[in-house]
């Protein structure tokens, strides 16, 4: 693989890791620790934070955290449009390139590792199975039948469809699997050139990973977040965006990890109240998507042997990332790959 070109955002501080592991807190305070001297700016890595009006079920930084460091890559869209991969790697170069000319430093951060990956390795290979997508593909095929599905498909990636009989079941659920984990339609493969052979190279980026020692306590701090959602008022969230009247459950962001199960919920409680059933349904099914979405998380990591890992439940968790992060800044400075100035 080439060098990174000019518009590239590589070499640069990464810092990802599961959902609820603390990378937000980690983030500021690796800002926190270089003020004054030198100023952080940071590059969100998440595909949930790109949609507006979608704050409570993602976690957004606080209006008080953006404030004290600048964010980019956060509410660019509706959640009527689609947001990509490849758009995602142009948006943050361009981002990277405006921080640098400011003398800044970026700091990527976030948990989509689709979009850490575009970054370090290019979009030419496509995404492997993923088995937690194809339950659900299924799933839905099981409740709308595989025609249902062809007509999704003809509107996420016409050229596929038509060449597919609504009956493919195989091949839909794979075309459909392949837009779900990589943004895009699976007919945008098939124009691209094989990957570029990867064997060999220097880590592609300087990458944090922030992972938890005990599976068992992410779990309890996934369930306590997804509770601390549903009393922030998720379900009022859901209602809102219901109440647009151009939002559907088969749309990206309504698939989005609580967004789906509040949907589903309110679908069958006809927008009305939930009773105590109800609410104790979907909590069982936010918490088991979370779950899910960490673990798929997590094996995106493991892919990363280069990177460098901090137990996100340790008690000095946020010092030690600093560390790492300010370790690794000496290194790319050193190295002449950043060379920010002074801020004022």
């Amino acid at each position: 693989m080439s060098p990174p070109g000019p518009t590239s955002p590589l070499p640069c501080l990464c810092l990802a890791g599961p959902t609820g592991t603390g990378k937000t807190a980690a983030a500021l305070a690796f800002a926190q620790a270089l003020a004054p001297r030198r100023r952080v700016e940071i590059v969100s890595v998440d595909s949930a934070l790109v949609y507006r009006g979608m704050d409570v079920g993602t976690a957004k930084p606080t209006a008080a955290e953006r404030g004290s460091v600048p964010h980019h890559l956060i509410d660019l869209i509706e959640p009527d449009q689609a947001y990509s991969a490849a758009r995602f790697v142009a948006d943050a170069a361009a981002a990277v390139a405006a921080i640098r000319g400011r003398g800044h430093v970026p700091l990527l951060v976030g948990g989509t590792l689709l979009y850490f990956k575009a970054l370090f390795d290019g979009l030419d290979a496509m995404p492997p199975s993923d088995p937690a997508v194809r339950a659900e593909i299924d799933a839905e095929a099981a409740r709308a039948g595989w025609p249902a599905l062809h007509a999704r498909l003809a509107q996420l990636d016409p050229a596929t469809a038509a060449r597919l009989p609504p009956t493919d079941a195989q091949r839909i659920q794979r075309a459909l699997e392949v837009q779900r984990l990589s943004g895009r339609p699976l007919s945008s493969f098939h124009t691209r050139g094989p990957a570029p052979d990867t064997a060999g190279r220097p880590p592609p980026a300087a990458l944090v990973s922030l992972e938890p020692a005990d599976r068992a306590g992410l779990h309890a701090r996934l369930a306590a977040r997804f509770d601390a959602m549903l009393a922030d008022g998720l379900l009022d969230e859901v209602r809102a965006l219901r109440a647009r009247g151009d939002l559907h459950a088969g749309l990206p962001s309504m698939r989005c990890v609580g967004y789906r199960q509040a949907w589903e919920a309110l679908d069958a409680a006809g927008d009305g109240p939930l009773d105590a059933a109800a609410q104790a349904l979907l909590r069982e099914r936010g918490i088991a998507a979370t779950r899910q979405l960490a673990k798929r998380q997590l094996t995106w990591l493991r892919a990363m042997p280069w990177r460098t890992v901090v137990a996100s439940d340790a008690m000095d968790a946020p010092a030690q990332t600093v560390a790492a992060l300010q370790s690794m800044l000496a290194g790319l400075d050193a190295a002449g790959a950043e060379r920010p100035q002074e801020s004022g």
